[in-house]
């Protein structure tokens, strides 16, 4: 059975006395590291170079002193933001004996501190206003320097800003360990297989986007000349630039000619590369439809109105993940809303938009077409319902609609639990 964890929070008791907690502050030329060692007063913190060997270092002297002070140390625990340089470093410190964690940084609590400061440098100036014509009724004579007449250093706010967000992380990562909610949420750390079998599929979706960009570039270019009709994603639209002519009867200009040859190689390029991709995809689900995650994208494909492409997203992307229930399912997605409520005032902002915004965009579309080729199916027929109340708009619905098919589809590969009236493919 597939062990659920819940990322938002730790279910091992924390023995703070006998752990050394750690947090990193990553970036592109430096890594900074803050540490809570047992029996140490002192917080430390060593900014080191990127270098996994000097950061594991770091950790076995951190629990070299607190052994030293009389303290076993039987769990060492690290975090960091994930970001640029993924899951590898978590990944090789949990092969060396520690914990390792990758916080995901939009469930960090950003201190709002610095907004409120210029509010309240706002009301500082009033309080000061006030204050001092107080003082000078009682005959002090009271002077208020103007704040924007100071020169503050500029050093003391960069040596702090790395500073301050490991003390951030550290703050989180400690309430996390101790069990508490709402303090900050993990991000599942993928095997190597599980990150290198995404890598198609998003290449693919880059490649779509960098044929769709050269397409719009050639086809702004004639209408700069005063051509249009021409489609240079045809076969054939090389073929035909030579016989192209511009409003006033002459051919395209020799460098703009040059221009969109070019852009009509690398339009072949990518091409042959996203067939390349597709036939890679389909010679592997071929060979063994049973095996790994295939026969999850083969029963998806099954489904009318959705296709190899969506089916192989939605499995890589999504399901390929061990969630707690439906709500997590369009969480991770970002289909959730994100209601406003004060009072009597209630009103929804819209998508939260801080899940996998690769499988939003997906099954918006997914969505689109379940329309057109599911008439029948229950999902559709509550949509249509729902639409034909006066006021209601199409666009809100869909996204109504697009997170019950998601949490459907989950459930439909998860438990083979078919939505009602869902036309299927025979398969194969």
């Amino acid at each position: 059975m597939t062990r659920i964890e819940d990322l938002s929070r730790s279910l091992v008791v924390l023995e703070q006395n006998s752990t050394v907690i750690a947090v990193v502050e990553m970036s592109a030329s430096s890594w900074l590291v803050g540490g809570l060692v047992p029996g140490i007063a002192r917080r430390p913190m060593k900014k080191l170079t990127p270098d996994p060997e000097a950061l594991l270092q770091l950790l076995q002297r951190w629990r070299e002193e607190a052994q030293r002070v009389g303290r076993a140390i039987g769990r060492m625990v690290l975090a960091y933001e994930i970001g640029r340089d993924g899951f590898w470093l978590a990944r090789w410190l949990r092969e060396r004996g520690v914990e390792a964690y990758a916080i995901h940084p939009a469930s960090v609590a950003v201190s709002q501190e610095h907004k409120r400061a210029k509010t309240d440098r706002l009301d500082v100036e009033l309080l000061q206003r006030v204050f001092l014509g107080w003082l000078r009724e009682r005959g002090v004579e009271a002077y208020a320097i103007h704040p924007a007449s100071v020169a503050v250093s500029q050093e003391h706010k960069r040596a702090k800003t790395d500073r301050l967000d490991v003390e951030l992380l550290q703050r989180v990562f400690l309430g996390w360990l101790r069990g508490e909610r709402d303090h900050c949420s993990m991000a599942a750390i993928p095997t190597l297989e599980e990150e290198d079998a995404r890598r198609p599929g998003r290449e693919r979706e880059l490649l779509v986007g960098e044929q769709t960009r050269l397409i719009n570039r050639m086809k702004s270019a004639m209408a700069r000349l005063g051509i249009r009709g021409f489609k240079p994603q045809l076969r054939k639209a090389a073929e035909r630039l030579a016989g192209l002519r511009t409003p006033e009867g002459v051919p395209l200009p020799p460098h703009t000619l040059d221009e969109i040859r070019r852009d009509q190689e690398r339009l072949a390029l990518v091409r042959a590369q996203i067939k390349a991709i597709e036939q890679a995809r389909e010679q592997r689900l071929q060979q063994a439809p049973a095996q790994d995650w295939n026969a999850m994208i083969l029963f998806l494909a099954r489904v009318v109105g959705l296709g190899i492409d969506t089916a192989d997203t939605l499995v890589q992307e999504v399901f390929r993940r061990a969630f707690r229930d439906q709500r997590a399912v369009a969480s991770y997605v970002g289909i959730t809303g994100s209601p406003r409520q004060s009072g009597s005032k209630r009103r929804e902002k819209g998508l939260t938009r801080s899940g996998n915004a690769r499988v939003r965009r997906a099954l918006i579309q997914l969505t689109w077409r379940f329309l057109l080729f599911q008439k029948g199916c229950a999902l559709v027929q509550w949509y249509q319902a729902r639409v034909a109340a006066k006021g209601v708009r199409k666009s809100t619905m869909i996204v109504a609609l697009a997170r019950k098919l998601l949490v459907a589809l989950w459930r439909m590969v998860t438990t083979g639990a078919v939505p009602a009236g869902l036309k299927l493919r025979p398969a194969a």
